[in-house]
């Protein structure tokens, strides 16, 4: 799956599992995932809150809790993260790969200024002086659109807005031009038209610099039309990739479909009901046997509950882990079948 784009990748994630510790037992947060981002490309990766997209992400960054344990392999820029020293990897974190969080208010720190938070990255990794980090800090607030950036330098969080603090927060993720950005949830308490803006900015700068970035969402309409790929996880496993266009034109894995049929559309018929997927993500400690969405897919049948699916190619650059797929274009997908049980 990632062999074709091994030689421009910036990130290959192989086999990726991270489990992490309960009182109730080994929640598989993340379960055999394989993703690759090439340089300077947007990859989207969608799922129902709880399928394992954040835990993904803050594995690739070295922050999971304690409590939880990582196999596989983490691929960057030819090395693998998680066989590297923990002082090796500190010093690519920030540097080459940043993140921006979905609440800028719980991770900027409230008692220290902007000017500082925005330089500080800058001085450890590039070593820039005081003035120079100063003057560049200016220039990265101009650039995702802070107005007035001499004065919100000597401003606290608290003094900012939301979309303020998050376009802080993006300033502080471009500060040493990494090479691959992951946004979790960017947009999450901000408002609709500060939600639009904020991807909107990320995507600019993303095809201005020519970085990598992976944008990770609960909600289909973040990443369409501003990702050049999909991935779409249930469960703590890949269910389908491919191109962004593919997937949302043609979905093949079942789950896919139904989150698709699932989104209103300006054609729907006034008071029709929502398509619903019933039912909730399966129990992360003890996960069923075979499919993980085959007890809530309509389409399901006997092999669905007796094996794992594998992940295969169906067409050019997408691939599908489903026993069941939706069927190739050329058959109406109306998604009417595809309701819930």
């Amino acid at each position: 799956m990632h062999s074709s784009t091994a030689l421009t990748s910036v990130l290959e994630i192989r086999n990726l599992h991270a489990h992490i510790a309960t009182p109730r037992g080994v929640v598989r947060a993340v379960d055999d995932v394989s993703l690759t981002i090439g340089r300077g490309q947007a990859l989207g990766v969608v799922g129902e809150s709880g399928s394992g997209k954040s835990v993904m992400a803050k594995a690739i960054m070295g922050m999971l809790p304690g409590r939880s344990g990582c196999s596989g392999e983490i691929i960057f820029q030819g090395r693998d993260l998680l066989s590297l020293p923990r002082k090796e990897r500190a010093q690519i974190w920030g540097r080459h790969i940043a993140m921006v969080f979905q609440d800028p208010g719980r991770s900027l720190n409230p008692v220290v200024r902007v000017e500082r938070q925005l330089t500080e990255g800058m001085r450890r990794h590039l070593g820039l002086g005081r003035t120079e980090a100063r003057s560049r800090a200016g220039e990265l607030l101009t650039e995702v659109g802070v107005p007035d950036p001499e004065r919100r330098l000597r401003c606290y969080p608290h003094e900012l807005s939301g979309g303020m603090r998050q376009r802080v927060m993006i300033a502080i993720a471009l500060a040493c031009q990494p090479d691959l950005l992951i946004a979790d949830e960017p947009t999450t308490a901000l408002d609709v038209t500060v939600q639009r803006q904020i991807l909107d900015l990320l995507r600019r700068v993303q095809t201005e610099r020519g970085t990598a970035l992976m944008l990770i969402s609960h909600d289909l309409a973040v990443v369409a039309g501003r990702t050049d790929r999909t991935a779409v996880m249930y469960a703590g496993r890949l269910a389908e990739v491919g191109t962004t266009a593919s997937v949302f034109r043609a979905p093949r894995h079942q789950y896919t479909h139904a989150l698709l049929g699932a989104v209103p559309t300006l054609d729907h018929e006034r008071h029709t009901p929502l398509r619903l997927i019933h039912g909730t993500l399966p129990d992360p400690v003890a996960p069923p046997t075979g499919c993980r969405f085959e007890p809530r897919c309509t389409a399901a049948q006997a092999q669905c509950g007796e094996a794992d699916p594998v992940m295969a190619t169906v067409e050019h650059d997408h691939q599908v882990a489903c026993c069941v797929p939706v069927p190739a274009p050329g058959t109406p997908l109306t998604g009417g079948d595809l309701v819930g049980r």
